[in-house]
């Protein structure tokens, strides 16, 4: 070889690194996700929690980057009464995350309250709509949520329609099974909304979020029938708790299987253990419920994303880390505000 050539050669590797670096770094979905639902922190902080890290107080969230976390998930309700997280108060915690270098996760509610497959309620405004005007409604809706984001220059990277929407949403009009037309109506709006919302900047990646991680057969019931209905979306979703959701070999089954069914990337988008007894009081959990053995949960369920077929596995979020009261001991921190040995999971991640 003549040193012109290997000089071309040196080059050629040199901007292949540095391009491979880039796309670690910036692409939304080459990063693996190492994400946190911290959508009730604001409201902890100002209440008054104080976090902590070796007995030193600090802001939860520099606890989490610096611990290799680079997501933050946000939850956001149309015109909640009871808990915080509207508009405005949302957008200031997306703000804050954002300047802090975290990548943003948007997950609509469509409920003026808690949403999920036990329940998903129409906001109080929209009670009296036909479903035509339901479908009106959810797309301004979304538009106008997107716009306001974009403007405060905190345009979410990922955005989920609906949350935990295995049996629907906005019921009754779009409560599963029975109204699926109803139900594939009302995502379209959503999906639509948020690409009208985001204009002419790249728009989020749309994720379609269910609470079956562990069960292969009501997952590819779901999304089988969704495939039908031609909804565009990106990547899939799943609520992983074993209490509620199956075995860990139970979910590494259906990451495998949804993974090889559609060819989508898939999330472990909400998953939560103990770090002190209150789950699992009659029998065994998969770990104990100790700070050692919440610690351990994470790691499992972080080495079978990782490892779900063709690097399809995309990431983790931790439900509500940092928040205190009665969720206080499926947090991060412990009932002094000391923050636990489930931290540092993802060290050695990021060193070398």
């Amino acid at each position: 070889m003549t040193i012109r050539n290997l000089v071309c050669v040196l080059l050629l590797a040199c901007a292949a690194a540095s391009l491979s670096r880039a796309q670690v770094v910036t692409g939304k979905s080459s990063t693996f996700a190492i994400g946190a639902d911290v959508s009730f922190l604001p409201q902890a902080e100002q209440q008054g929690s104080i976090f902590k890290e070796n007995g030193v107080a600090r802001p939860a969230l520099e606890i989490l980057r610096e611990h290799s976390y680079n997501w933050v998930r946000l939850r956001i309700f149309v015109a909640p009464t009871r808990l915080p997280n509207n508009l405005d108060y949302t957008i200031a915690a997306a703000r804050r995350a954002r300047a802090m270098g975290f990548h943003f996760l948007l997950d609509f509610h469509y409920a003026d309250d808690w949403a999920d497959p036990g329940h998903q309620p129409k906001p109080a405004a929209w009670q009296s709509y036909t479903h035509a005007q339901l479908v009106n409604a959810v797309y301004a809706y979304t538009r106008d949520t997107i716009t306001a984001f974009r403007n405060a220059g905190v345009l979410p990277d990922m955005v989920q329609v609906g949350n935990e929407v295995s049996n629907g949403m906005l019921w009754p009009d779009g409560k599963l099974p029975g109204n699926w037309d109803n139900f594939a109506q009302l995502l379209q709006a959503g999906i639509r909304g948020v690409s009208a919302g985001s204009a002419d900047q790249p728009h989020p990646l749309i994720m379609i979020h269910i609470d079956k991680g562990g069960d292969i057969a009501a997952t590819r019931a779901f999304f089988d029938k969704l495939a039908t209905y031609h909804v565009p979306f990106d990547v899939i979703g799943q609520s992983y708790y074993p209490w509620w959701q199956g075995s860990l070999n139970d979910l590494q089954a259906n990451l495998d299987a949804t993974i090889r069914a559609y060819g989508k990337d898939v999330y472990v988008v909400e998953t939560a253990y103990n770090w002190k007894p209150g789950t699992y009081t009659t029998h065994p959990g998969p770990f104990p419920e100790t700070p050692q053995g919440q610690r351990d949960f994470l790691d499992e369920v972080n080495r079978i994303v990782l490892q779900a077929p063709g690097g399809h596995g995309k990431g983790v979020f931790w439900w509500e880390p940092a928040v205190r009261g009665d969720l206080v001991q499926r947090g991060f921190f412990d009932d002094d505000g000391n923050v636990l040995p489930v931290i540092g999971v993802y060290d050695r991640y990021a060193r070398h």
